[in-house]
């Protein structure tokens, strides 16, 4: 749960970007997303490797 405190007369603008500012630090949004479907450890772990061999033929490889 976020608590922002709002200061008297603060501006509502003000406070709504406290706010979006702190819903994005904690990662709740990308949390909720994550959840959303599941993926099985071995697929995460090939989708791992097939990054690491392009970003190897891509980036570092023979010279």
């Amino acid at each position: 749960m976020l608590i922002i405190p709002v200061k008297e007369g603060e501006p509502i603008d003000k406070a709504l970007k406290k706010f979006k500012k702190k819903f994005e630090r904690t990662g709740t949004l990308r949390q909720l997303r994550k959840r959303q479907a599941f993926t099985k450890p071995s697929v995460e772990r090939r989708k791992e490797v097939l990054r690491a061999i392009y970003k190897r033929e891509t980036y570092g490889g023979e010279q």
